[in-house]
């Protein structure tokens, strides 16, 4: 008689669990895609110059409210992940000559020289070298997208491929990239002094590559001269500061910790 009593209450409660389990997968894409975080305008921290009211007035962008696709455009875990899977939808391939550097103990440098599609817009001979990322090189997506609209506004760009992250390319001494090292870097760009005297020079570095071009300009005034500008684009400070953040769960972290590990495992079993 009890049994009989309560079935008419087992299709409410079973409602009620399968309304809590869309509530909670909903919570879930709320946070995942981060749709409750606001937009705004860049924080801009700068000093007042000539330069800085120059850049400003150049990029307007800089001022402006990011406006993200919809959807899934203010998570950077799947901006981040569709980039650097599938690029663009059409990513550019950009024609350049590999050019091979043997540095003073034995190891082999190498970077990819690309020549502007147009006249620069001052008139003058620039060229941009840039260091890519961590394990980076100049077949990615994201190098080959900024060479091929550097080299359509007339900039050459020479691109450092990091040492034992391209895999058709052998070591020949027994060290690859580090995270500090600016070696295979100053002998890129010393080739490009000598070989084209008349240009001048844009730094570029990425993430990684940031850190190496700021330690590198500022390891030597000479490494300065014939240099317009520098930047650097997302480059991480503090090595041992961000150690301890890859090592917390919060916001995936310690995933992105596993990810680049296990990439730095694969380029070092490969040379091995």
């Amino acid at each position: 008689m009890s049994a009989m009593l309560e079935t008419p209450e087992l299709p409410a409660v079973f409602d009620g669990v399968k309304l809590a389990a869309v509530a909670a997968v909903l919570y879930v894409i709320v946070r995942c895609l981060n749709l409750k975080s606001p937009t705004a305008p860049p924080e801009l921290i700068y000093q007042d110059s000539a330069l800085a009211r120059f850049l400003l007035k150049s990029c307007p962008l800089l001022t402006k409210e990011y406006i993200p696709p919809l959807i899934w455009g203010k998570s950077g875990h799947i901006q981040t992940a569709l980039y650097g899977k599938m690029g663009r939808v059409r990513s550019p391939h950009p024609y350049g000559l590999r050019k091979y550097l043997t540095m003073p103990d034995g190891a082999t440098a190498t970077f990819d020289l690309f020549e502007p599609q147009a006249e620069h817009c001052i008139g003058e001979d620039v060229t941009m070298v840039i260091c890519p990322g961590i394990a980076n090189h100049s077949e990615k997506q994201y190098i080959r997208t900024f060479v091929d609209y550097a080299q359509k506004n007339g900039y050459r760009c020479a691109v450092l491929n990091h040492l034992g992250a391209l895999p058709n390319i052998e070591l020949t001494s027994p060290r690859m990239f580090t995270y500090g090292c600016t070696w295979e870097f100053g002998a890129m760009v010393n080739y490009i002094k000598k070989t084209y005297p008349q240009t001048q020079l844009v730094v570029v570095g990425f993430s990684l590559g940031g850190n190496i071009v700021c330690k590198y300009m500022g390891e030597s005034q000479a490494n300065q001269e014939r240099v317009l500008c520098c930047v650097s684009v997302c480059q991480g400070y503090s090595a041992l500061r961000a150690q301890e953040t890859f090592m917390q769960w919060d916001q995936c972290r310690r995933f992105y910790n596993f990810l680049m590990a296990d990439n730095m495992k694969k380029i070092i079993l490969s040379h091995r």
